[in-house]
């Protein structure tokens, strides 16, 4: 779904197919989009609702300029804190009730905003945008940009950030999570700063195993971190050996990993996604609250 290599063919194509799924069409779904997008979010805004949380849109200082990013977290305490990188659509109100959500469990969350360095957030509103191909052209330039080492720069800024904050429990280590290509900066980000990120979390990830040099799955042996690995069914039928290369690379690493394939499609965590699975999302949701009460 969130391959930046995809033709605007092949994306059209990926969204006829999971919605046909859902016995609707494109028509009908772009008819519905927000409605369907505040049916997935209502639930989770009731749990964060009253909850005591102190929430806001901040800047933080990289290299290459002032990063937006979403920070929330419990009104009172120190927390341990959350890394969240969102998919291909980037920072939204989508993330930003998933964020609610894990601060209500404890956390003090960050969302950053990855393409701040050709926009602010939202750049998308919704991930149904990104099979547009207006939103496509104007998206795919900015994620060309972003290389590995943006990425690891980008992830050792937060996470000193993160350390400079009141709510943050500094003798905790910091999880982070990813969704799409967000698991892949995930990984990247347990590299950057390894001795401070405890847990990766990647979900539907995507790019995990590439041919590059600086792979995602090459950097596992230098990192600290505990792993999960939630798969959809779809990526697993179009690369099967991904799941065994993430098996042996974090067995020689030492470092701890859940790996399973979920029986849902790419994207089924994301509230907003046509291919949204509550069961599969809340199974995934609880294994990530597992992973971080053990490694955090």
């Amino acid at each position: 779904m969130c391959d930046n290599h995809a033709t605007d063919r092949d994306a059209a194509a990926q969204l006829d197919a999971i919605l046909a799924k859902r016995g609707i069409t494109r028509r009908q779904f772009s008819a519905v989009g927000a409605a369907i997008a505040i049916a997935a979010c209502a639930p989770h805004e009731r749990a964060t609702a009253n909850e005591g949380l102190a929430e806001s849109m901040v800047s933080i200082a990289t290299p290459d300029g002032e990063a937006d990013a979403f920070f929330v977290h419990p009104a009172t305490g120190k927390h341990p804190a959350v890394i969240m990188w969102p998919d291909v659509a980037g920072l939204r109100d989508a993330y930003k009730v998933m964020a609610r959500r894990l601060a209500t469990a404890g956390y003090a969350v960050l969302v950053p905003n990855a393409y701040y360095r050709d926009s602010k957030a939202p750049v998308l509103t919704s991930l149904s945008q990104w099979f547009e191909p207006e939103h496509q052209a104007r998206i795919k330039p900015m994620l060309a940009k972003i290389d590995g080492k943006m990425i690891a720069q980008d992830a050792r800024t937060y996470a000193d950030w993160l350390d400079g904050q009141d709510s943050v429990d500094i003798e905790r280590r910091i999880g982070t999570s990813g969704y799409c290509m967000g698991g892949a900066y995930a990984v990247r980000t347990a590299a950057a700063a390894s001795t401070r990120i405890g847990a990766v979390c990647s979900f539907h990830g995507s790019r995990l195993v590439t041919q590059d040099a600086d792979s995602p799955h090459t950097l596992i042996a230098a990192t600290q971190a505990r792993y999960l690995f939630a798969i959809g069914k779809d990526d697993d039928a179009k690369a099967p050996e991904e799941k065994t290369i993430l098996k042996q690379v974090t067995d020689d690493a030492g470092r701890p990993a859940e790996i399973e394939v979920y029986p849902a499609d790419h994207g089924w965590c994301t509230i907003d996604a046509p291919s949204y699975d509550k069961a599969a999302a809340e199974k995934a949701w609880a294994r990530m609250l597992a992973t971080y009460a053990t490694a955090l």
